[in-house]
């Protein structure tokens, strides 16, 4: 899933203003139909088995398959997330083309195949190409396909606020594949089952793999589209086969994709685009190292089989909260100004993890530390200044997160030429791109820094992060001439 922006322009419909206007966005959705529901389950399930693969992804390529820091670093940030983002960009004709629950069963498919794959082999050669490249496809097909059902399933009124309870699992998905990881690691379990002896990461990976079996009776009872099934037949992939149809519509889709940017690279507005892309993309970087960094880094400073897990999750429920009150509350200002506020919060938080422990070592000692060691985290013992320090950069990045992230997309509809939004608005998965990209080279770094066997020096390597999301506000405020455009009805 991935990867959903989490800014969804919907129909605006007039509504009752005050506690009843409130209420009233949610009770639309009491005669929502059953699909409805059934999508928002897929939505929780399917970013849940996501979010623990993804959070166990760097472990089991170290410590199951043998790579390296920087190997591992590299598989996952130049091979196997920047192949879900293309793939991802090629869905959405498909599911055009064969339908909604043809596209969610194609997808959970190759991701069952997949996962069981990662399970049962330790060979690197077939992990890679039978597990972790299949599993990039099937994870891509989710995403077009959820925003499409969540729209057809529902009404004019309900969208914005289906829309809005989509992002809402994505986080609580987030925030349960959290617990979900630091539990399995925690039991240490060593089972036997016909002499087949899974690791900590693979049961894991049982685990997500358990909730993509759920979600085949799920998408069986999704209503079948009579309209979408009877244009379906009409197409080529009806005629001329099943797999042969896919393999036109992905090869259609590739076209359409370098046609979009054949179109757009002759406008000024597209560069513009692209540099404020680029300078959201370090913001990304230091998201995803919360599932590609944060593992490996706690295992190594606060010990092992960290609870990195339930601190991550600490990012995942402020967003909930958090992103509809700034939205509502800073809806006159001009989203590239807020843009550049939420990405200074961001970079005051990641500068927190690069300060001495030292100073943080009272805080870890006082009733604070015991609410959240032993309290939230569940842990005995003394409280490492790094949990403290954690969930304090956290804590202000998702406030910064709030204020940049919904407005990135807006801003991408807001700087394209009238009638091109669409068109700009498929570039929104540019900064997780070039976000992914940067965190491949976080491998190096872990070596260099905080290595597995030897001694850590952590404050050096967030210092490193630090000055890597500084790129974002230097760059914004830098450029800003060249790249910010009047926005109608927002303030300057």
């Amino acid at each position: 899933m991935p990867e959903t922006p989490k800014q969804i322009i919907a129909e605006e419909h007039v509504a009752p203003s005050g506690l009843s206007g409130f209420i009233g966005k949610f009770t639309v959705l009491r005669g929502a139909q059953r699909d409805l529901w059934l999508t928002f389950l897929i939505k929780l399930l399917i970013y849940t088995a996501y979010s623990v693969t993804n959070k166990t992804m760097v472990l089991w390529l170290s410590k199951d398959l043998g790579f390296s820091d920087q190997a591992a670093g590299a598989l996952v940030g130049w091979v196997w997330a920047p192949a879900m983002t293309v793939f991802t960009l090629l869905a959405g004709s498909l599911t055009d083309a064969i339908g909604l629950r043809r596209t969610f069963f194609l997808g959970v498919g190759i991701c069952t195949f997949a996962r069981s794959v990662m399970i049962l082999t330790k060979d690197p050669t077939l992990a890679l190409v039978c597990g972790l490249l299949p599993l990039a496809i099937g994870e891509a097909l989710g995403t077009p396909v959820l925003l499409a059902a969540t729209r057809v399933y529902s009404t004019t009124a309900q969208r914005s606020i289906a829309f809005s309870i989509i992002y809402a699992l994505m986080n609580v998905g987030y925030f349960v594949a959290g617990y979900v990881f630091d539990f399995i690691r925690s039991l240490d379990l060593h089972v036997s089952i016909a002499g087949f002896q899974p690791t900590p990461h693979e049961q894991l990976f049982g685990v997500s793999l358990a909730l993509e079996i759920l979600l085949f009776p799920a998408i069986y009872f999704l209503r079948r589209d009579p309209e979408r099934d009877k244009t379906v037949t009409k197409t080529d992939a009806a005629r001329s086969g099943f797999w042969t149809g896919i393999a036109g519509t992905v090869q259609k889709s590739a076209n359409e994709t370098a046609a979009l940017f054949r179109r757009l690279i002759g406008q000024s507005g597209f560069y513009r685009l692209l540099v404020f892309f680029l300078f959201i993309g370090f913001l990304k970087a230091i998201f995803l190292q919360m599932d590609y960094v944060f593992p490996k880094f706690g295992d190594r400073e606060m010990g092992l089989h960290a609870p990195v897990g339930k601190l991550a999750g600490i990012n995942a429920l402020l967003i909930i909260v958090l992103a509809p009150v700034i939205g509502a509350l800073t809806q006159r200002i001009a989203s590239y100004r807020i843009v550049i506020i939420g990405s200074i919060i961001c970079t005051v938080g990641v500068f927190v993890m690069a300060l001495p422990t030292d100073w943080f070592v009272p805080a870890a000692d006082s009733a604070l530390g015991h609410a959240l060691g032993h309290g939230y985290l569940q842990l005995t013992g003394a409280v490492h200044p790094y949990y403290i320090m954690s969930a304090i950069y956290l804590t202000i990045f998702s406030v910064g997160e709030a204020f940049y992230s919904p407005r990135v997309y807006e801003y991408a509809a807001a700087i394209a030429p009238p009638g091109q939004e669409a068109s700009y608005g498929a570039l929104a998965y540019i900064p997780f791109l070039v976000g992914k990209l940067l965190i491949g080279t976080s491998g190096w770094l872990l070596a260099a820094f905080c290595p597995e066997h030897g001694e850590c020096h952590a404050g050096s390597l967030w210092l490193i992060f630090a000055l890597a999301a500084s790129m974002a506000p230097i760059g914004l405020l830098v450029f800003r001439r060249y790249i910010q455009v009047p926005e109608a009805g927002r303030q300057d």
